[in-house]
């Protein structure tokens, strides 16, 4: 039996509560020292039953399953490392729900679900890539309630899904305030994709959108769903038929890839090359107040201990120091609202284009999402 409207209100309410002081980017990077990608899943959307958008004989899950392991190929190719999971490797169904637990469960620094669009409109052309968050455009939305709707080929997906039924309007409210702890390294990712969808394969860039996807509300890292063209578009459909086709989206995937790598990994062994002048007076002196929460921009690390003054930081003078095991870290001033420490990042990053917001609890980096939620 279906949940009564009140049940649903129910869960919108502690849903609501839960996300309330998440609003904006959070911190783009976890305060572990090493940032080093690991294991990455890859999900071919739809399977079995599900055939996903298709015209005639041709199946959105048989391309995407394609896609999916030329892209895992390529990875292990380069880097054989990494762990590469698929959420499926055959014709089959899996439930949304389940995709993003293969995720969490393999503790995945990326989680890439693979997709194909389809329209009504023949003419609409083009790739995208979504992040989560809310519905900006009735686009968007409908991409998402389409996706969405898989769950209702799951046994009890109300319950499943903690009251989403995408039959209801209503159930979409949900998302209007989610915002994803990952959210800017999602971005980061997706803006990769993009760019080598548009200068590598030559599609149409269709841009960066946000929208409330389930399966990528449940995962735990960074996420994106990538729509790589529309079947309904009979070029496009042919295209992605293609050898040279799918040769060319997988490894735009692939470099888009390599590059997200390398920038979250250069966070970790950012290097100023200076003297090392400093004391531990210097450094005690340096660190603030460590009795209540506050907000800070990390602008980079070493593995010296470097004077945080002016002439070494491009003049900046408000820069302090807190070593984390092997590296000394570098921020810049300490803000009791968040919104003042965005306008620092936003204004800071003309001379530190890498920098980042963080919070700090008793001198401890904790993510800024649990401090905006105890403040």
């Amino acid at each position: 039996m279906k949940p009564t409207f009140s049940k649903f209100i129910r869960f919108f309410i502690f849903f609501l509560v839960l996300n309330l002081t998440s609003s904006g980017y959070s911190s783009a990077f976890p305060e572990e020292d090493d940032k080093r990608i690991a294991v990455v899943v890859i999900d071919p959307g739809h399977g079995g039953k599900d055939l996903g958008a298709s015209v005639g004989n041709v199946k959105e899950k048989d391309i995407v399953l394609d896609l999916a392991k030329r892209l895992g190929k390529s990875i292990k190719a380069n880097y054989p490392e990494i762990k590469v999971i698929y959420t499926r490797t055959n014709d089959v169904f899996i439930p949304l729900h389940t995709r993003a637990n293969i995720a969490n469960k393999n503790k995945a620094d990326l989680f890439i679900s693979i997709h194909v669009n389809g329209t009504e409109k023949t003419s609409v052309k083009g790739a995208e890539t979504y992040v989560l968050g809310n519905h900006r455009s009735d686009d968007n939305l409908e991409v998402a309630k389409k996706e969405n709707s898989v769950i209702l080929l799951e046994d009890d997906y109300i319950t499943t899904y903690e009251g989403y039924d995408p039959n209801l309007p209503e159930s979409e409210i949900m998302f209007e305030l989610v915002q994803d702890e990952y959210l800017e390294q999602s971005v980061m990712f997706a803006s990769e994709i993009q760019n080598q969808f548009k200068q590598y394969a030559k599609r149409l860039d269709r841009s960066v959108k946000q929208a409330g996807f389930l399966v990528l509300r449940q995962t735990t890292m960074p996420s994106v769903l990538v729509e790589v063209g529309f079947i309904s578009n009979a070029k496009e459909r042919n295209y992605m038929l293609s050898e040279n086709g799918r040769s060319a989206l997988s490894a735009s995937l692939m470099i888009a890839f390599n590059n997200y790598k390398r920038k979250i990994e250069d966070k970790s062994s950012f290097e100023v090359h200076t003297e090392d002048l400093t004391d531990k007076k210097n450094l005690a002196d340096n660190r603030p107040n460590p009795t209540y929460i506050y907000y800070s921009v990390q602008i980079g690390a070493s593995k010296k201990k470097l004077n945080p003054t002016p002439e070494n930081f491009k003049g900046e003078k408000n820069i302090f120091r807190i070593q984390s095991k092997t590296l000394m870290k570098y921020y810049s001033g300490k803000f009791d609202d968040y919104d003042e420490a965005v306008r620092e990042k936003n204004r800071i990053q003309q001379k530190f284009p890498d920098s980042f917001v963080v919070a700090f609890e008793n001198n401890e980096l904790i993510s800024v999402k649990k401090a905006r939620e105890k403040m």
